[in-house]
């Protein structure tokens, strides 16, 4: 058993020796390594814009929460007089533009969602019985959409009037719209477009009506969970109220001034932060990945 050990500890080094010599390959690995490297500014971007706020850099994102943090940590100074619930305290208060954010994204793609099949459906009726080109079309039906996709498509008809090229313009308005159903009927649009073919008609009228049950599979998902949702609020309410009538009875001021009192707040802070993420977690609808981001 030593011996077989020792052959292929022998081999794997021969295997590393020859590979770096011949192929350059840094590491211990068998192979290659292959570094995945993400830009964090186009990430943040692309969230931003899915909440609709693609005008708002990340610096003035992270200047607001900073400004949170103070005013946050300051009112819970005030009231408690300690500095480590202050600074629990702050971060709970900054932490509200990344809530804000998300529950303003999770309303923009729930409506961007509603509307796509709609959008796909007048697509497929101005590319067919009408005779528009396909360009053409994607205006006409984006622009009579809801608010929350028509800037995207403005966007769009801009770069496609400045170059006439329908990659491009397709390339804005996926940017613009970070959407998965979005990204879905571009592609579709963009190679009808280059390509050509009599089936556009055909593979529209199937992404619209997956869309469609996608869209009512998630209705329900979320209207079983409205009571659950509701009384999801009890878990930032009572524990805040619980700790405001202890502050108005008898020595309750002095008794949070203690070293135990501080504890015990930050403890209560950290256990509602906890919860309060953890409820989120468990009734959140899984979000559809965006394939044809690129």
């Amino acid at each position: 058993m030593t011996a077989l050990f020792l052959a292929l500890a022998a081999a794997y080094g021969v295997h590393l020796a020859w590979t770096a010599l011949a192929h350059d390959w840094q590491g211990i690995g068998p192979g290659p390594r292959v570094e995945r490297r993400r830009d964090r500014g186009a990430t943040w971007r692309a969230w931003l814009a899915q909440a609709g706020l693609d005008g708002v850099r990340p610096v003035e994102f992270l200047a607001v929460m900073a400004t949170l943090f103070v005013l946050g940590a300051g009112f819970v100074y005030a009231v408690f007089g300690g500095a480590l619930p202050a600074i629990v305290g702050g971060g709970f208060a900054a932490s509200i533009p990344i809530a804000t954010y998300r529950a303003r994204r999770r309303r923009r793609r729930e409506k961007a969602q509603e509307a796509w099949p709609r959008i796909i459906e007048e697509i497929r009726i101005l590319t067919g019985s009408l005779g528009r080109s396909i360009p053409q079309a994607l205006f006409e039906a984006g622009l009579r959409g809801p608010d929350e996709l028509r800037s995207g498509f403005e966007a769009a008809q801009r770069e496609w009037l400045l170059s006439t090229d329908f990659s491009r313009t397709v390339s804005v308005l996926k940017q613009r719209l970070a959407d998965p159903t979005a990204d879905a009927a571009c592609e579709t649009l963009l190679v009808a477009y280059e390509v050509g073919g009599t089936d556009l008609a055909r593979r529209l009228e199937a992404l619209a009506e997956d869309r469609i049950q996608d869209v009512q599979g998630r209705k329900d998902a979320r209207s079983k969970q409205a009571g659950a949702r509701f009384a999801r609020w009890f878990v930032l309410i009572v524990p805040l109220g619980m700790a405001a009538a202890g502050l108005m009875v008898g020595p309750g001021r002095e008794a949070y001034a203690e070293p135990g009192g501080q504890l015990g707040i930050v403890l209560g802070i950290a256990m509602i932060i906890v919860c309060w993420v953890w409820a989120g977690r468990i009734m959140q609808v899984p979000a559809e990945e965006r394939v044809f981001e690129q």
